[in-house]
């Protein structure tokens, strides 16, 4: 797409480039962003398939999601650019082998500048279909595998150094936590957070999920769906879709805490001021979450794929939470904000 067309979106972030297919005979229909690449090549994201109620939709999630990847690869200390790709669909009724090997080729198509894996939508079985037509597939099943569990960690140091930083606890035994979202990533988070004596609160719209959720961790309370976001506990960890909170209703929240998987949680940037003003701390999406992100882009690494290495860089996520809280309490900027001037430090100079 030309950038006269994209303009238009606020969300637009002078973009390398945006791919647009419509590929009639498999369905395929969706974008590819590539945000930036100042700190190496590939530019690297995972590819999401969702029913977005319309193009400017999708376009609006792809150009959101392409820079967080920019933010979360320089705030990890990756040397890669941020990209993502959306499928617009219903995984559940329009995914077909056909489609995704048509997308297969649209990723085959950038030649290596873009490389991708899993994201909501797509799943392990997915990758190895696609490893079929191209080899710019990353997570795959026999190295870094599913991003889903190192994202659930990387979450949970960054919900332990947030408590640390606010509450002055070093444990979480007894810190109350609420997760919306028990997919992959927020069920493992649950679990972690249960193992260490937290008392979780969940809630999911799947109710398979909730159930699963219930045999890796049996302690957990469930809660409606609508009220989670604001109940009162200590810590709110949004693990489900995007742009949950709003000027409209963020004064209903009650924890002093926001930190979890989900990408874009907020609306804007605004929000994230309102926060810090009413001393809720924000953990920016992009660091709670990078464990993911860290685990897959490990592939790509001289002598390739080393579990320990990642392992290390995910425990990493405690001193950058941190160090952005620390800053953020020393010159009364919120965190989000703190955090994006350090980023921004790394990949634009």
């Amino acid at each position: 797409m030309e950038n006269k067309e994209l303009i238009i979106f606020r969300e637009f972030d002078n973009h390398k480039k945006v791919i647009k297919f419509n590929d009639k005979d498999s369905g395929l229909k969706g974008f590819i962003a590539i945000h930036n690449d100042n700190l190496g090549s590939p530019a690297v994201g995972g590819t999401r398939m969702f029913p977005y109620k319309s193009e400017s939709e999708a376009i609006i999630d792809v150009l959101r999601l392409s820079r967080a990847m920019t933010y979360k690869c320089a705030i990890a200390g990756v040397p890669y650019g941020g990209a993502k790709g959306v499928i617009i669909g219903d995984p559940k009724k329009d995914k077909t082998d056909v489609l995704l090997k048509a997308y297969a080729k649209e990723v085959e198509s950038l030649k290596g500048s873009f490389c991708t894996g899993e994201d909501v939508g797509i799943s392990q079985d997915d990758i190895n279909l696609m490893l079929d037509v191209s080899d710019y597939f990353i997570g795959k099943p026999d190295l870094a595998g599913d991003p889903s569990p190192y994202a659930s960690l990387s979450s949970f140091y960054a919900i332990q150094e947030a408590v640390n930083f606010v509450f002055q606890k070093k444990s979480l035994k007894g810190i109350k936590v609420a997760i919306k979202g028990v997919g992959k990533v927020g069920s493992e988070l649950a679990r972690l957070l249960s193992n260490e004596g937290a008392e979780i609160f969940v809630s999911d719209i799947d109710n398979l999920a909730l159930e699963n959720v219930k045999k890796i961790a049996p302690s957990v309370a469930i809660v409606d769906n609508d009220k989670i976001s604001f109940l009162d506990v200590d810590v709110y960890s949004p693990c489900a879709m995007g742009g949950e909170f709003s000027l409209q209703n963020v004064e209903k929240i009650k924890a002093k805490i926001i930190c979890g998987g989900a990408n874009n949680q907020l609306s804007d940037d605004e929000v994230g001021d309102w926060l810090f003003r009413h001393e809720i701390y924000y953990v920016p999406d992009y660091i709670a979450n990078s464990g993911g992100l860290i685990n897959v882009v490990d592939e790509l690494e001289k002598g390739g794929y080393n579990k320990d290495r990642v392992l290390k860089r995910i425990k990493k996520v405690k001193n950058t939470v941190n160090e952005v809280f620390s800053i953020a309490k020393k010159i009364n900027k919120s965190p989000h904000r703190v955090a994006d001037q350090i980023t921004e430090k790394n990949f634009i100079g």
